[in-house]
């Protein structure tokens, strides 16, 4: 794999007290990603709107949507079970969602399927012909009005019959399909696309663990689609003009003026003058400092940026040296956390005053543990090896990633 091709994806836990350490104590899968932090670690809350369920596949497990197919493996499957039941090669349904195909598989999974099989059909047990469609409003809407009885007292317009009746088909919305990339997790995925992990877990038949793996498909969950509600029937007697039956208010200062303003010129006071004080120095005293304004900071190694800051793709930057330079802490603060991504690779969180957080990835050779306190420039860790040479720098201001470029000196 190329370096450029290289997608780091980094989200870091932040421990706030001694209880979040124990993860026996925690009844949810560890939420890799620096929002949670505050709030817990589920990701319950990230999406507000209610979701649909995902759809129910036919008897040989396949959902149909107009650009893709997928199947829902069953209990006991293997990806040599599912392109048996349907006339698909294994090796190519293998390779093309990155598994094993002897590799169990999970009950309620979702496996892509490469190339398109036949439609589901109620001779498939579907219960529509053809994959699912999006929902045509207008004729909804248009069906809705043509069996809406007349009202007494309006003129009503007759409306052509309705088409004879087809072979009925579901509708709904069809999902994105999500390709796992390195280092992502289904939290980071369920943050991209603003729904909770629970709904994710539940559509992909994710195991408790919540694990995902590079290649994998995902269908993000769509949201439920009301259809819209028929506007109660109104007679033409009370329909009534606009501005009518409307009184305007009268201001108040129209009946009663506003009492007259009366200013008394400023009293002249004299200057005082005040002896100049200049501060003493403070002696450093291993306290957390913050940075005293935007391009305070010491970039962690002498390097090339190799990939710049772009929100929600990098929340950082990435700095390439020789392998075994010294990452160095860009300001004085304290360890607030080292963990390490999904890869096993270390990541150091660096708490400054301010709720300043900055934040190395991808390194290697820590040499500080969590609570020590660093000044500026001290070294932390070190480079890793071969095209892997490079460190992932954050800065946050509080949970959330900001441009680290114009702190750096």
């Amino acid at each position: 794999m190329k370096l450029s091709d290289m997608r780091v994806s980094v989200r870091v836990p932040l421990l706030t007290g001694v209880a979040c350490i124990t993860l026996a104590a925690c009844n949810q899968p560890l939420d890799f990603d620096m929002r949670g932090i505050g709030g817990g670690f589920s990701t319950a809350n990230a999406a507000q709107a209610a979701l649909d369920g995902r759809p129910a596949p036919d008897d040989r497990g396949v959902i149909s949507y107009p650009n893709y197919q997928v199947a829902v493996a069953r209990q006991g499957d293997t990806l040599v079970d599912v392109a048996n039941r349907l006339g698909l090669d294994a090796p190519q349904l293998a390779r093309f969602n990155g598994i094993n195909p002897n590799v169990p598989l999970r009950k309620d999974e979702i496996i892509a399927l490469p190339s398109r099989v036949a439609e589901p059909s109620p001779a498939t047990g579907a219960i529509g012909t053809g994959p699912i469609k999006p929902v045509d409003i207008s004729t909804v809407a248009g069906g809705a009005i043509a069996r809406t009885p007349a009202t007494p007292g309006v003129q009503t317009t007759t409306l052509a019959p309705l088409p004879a009746a087809k072979a009925p088909s579901q509708t709904g919305k069809e999902p994105i399909r999500h390709k796992v990339e390195r280092g992502e997790t289904a939290f980071t995925v369920a943050r991209l696309y603003s729904v909770p992990a629970k709904d994710l877990a539940e559509w992909n038949g994710l195991g408790a663990d919540f694990a995902i793996r590079e290649g994998q498909y995902l269908l993000i969950p769509v949201p439920s689609q009301n259809p819209p509600k028929a506007a109660p029937a109104q007679s033409a007697s009370a329909t009534t003009l606009p501005g009518v039956g409307s009184v305007t208010p009268t201001p108040p200062s129209a009946t009663k003026p506003l009492p007259a303003e009366k200013i008394e010129p400023a009293a002249q006071t004299k200057p005082v003058q005040t002896a100049v004080v200049t501060p003493k120095p403070v002696a450093d005293v291993g306290k957390t400092t913050a940075p005293a304004a935007t391009g305070k900071l010491v970039k962690p190694v002498s390097g090339t940026i190799i990939r710049d800051y772009a929100k929600g793709k990098n929340e950082g930057i990435n700095i390439k040296a020789a392998p075994g330079t010294a990452v160095k802490a860009a300001d004085a603060g304290t360890v607030a956390a080292i963990t390490q991504s999904a890869d096993g690779v270390p990541i150091i969180v660096v708490r400054h005053a301010d709720n300043l957080l900055t934040v190395y990835a991808n390194v290697t050779d820590v040499g500080v543990k969590r609570g020590d306190t660093v000044s500026r420039g001290q070294s932390i860790a070190k480079l890793r090896g071969g095209d892997d040479s490079f460190v992932h720098f954050e800065v946050r201001k509080g949970f959330d990633s900001v441009d680290p470029n114009p702190f750096l000196n």
